[in-house]
């Protein structure tokens, strides 16, 4: 299976966000682990990359970014992406974007915390305790 993560999903495991952590960190193994393949957006690499430099500095941002190229193949942001972004249903430019990526690069699931902003998506998105729950992991 194919699921791409929502860039918060991302940010939750990295900055240890409390909330979310424990959740982001199941969805995180699965992916590292090869139980599942794990996609990222191009455009999620540039928000980590920023996020990560503004609060712990460039070189912890550099290293989390090779981290993560280490375990995850990138859904890309081609003239394609855009074009279809723009032409959907979804509200939000950014995640139209992610959607598309995800669908472009044959994603069967987007596991994110947002689900009402992907409710238009290509691609089924589940939060990681539905999609962990399903056992698709």
């Amino acid at each position: 299976m194919r699921v791409l993560l929502d860039s918060n999903i991302v940010v939750d495991f990295l900055h240890n966000r409390e909330q979310f952590f424990d959740d982001a960190d199941l969805v995180m193994g699965q992916v590292e682990r090869g139980a599942v393949t794990g996609l990222l957006c191009a455009t999620t690499l540039t928000t980590v990359a920023y996020l990560t430099g503004k609060t712990f500095g460039k070189k912890p941002a550099v290293e989390q970014i090779r981290q993560l190229l280490r375990i995850f193949d990138i859904a890309a942001v081609t003239r394609s992406v855009l074009d279809a972004a723009l032409a959907g249903h979804m509200s939000d430019f950014e995640d139209a974007v992610l959607a598309e990526a995800a669908h472009q690069a044959g994603a069967q699931a987007i596991i994110t915390r947002n689900l009402k902003d992907f409710a238009q998506s290509p691609v089924r998105a589940y939060t990681p305790r539905q999609w962990l729950a399903m056992g698709s992991a």
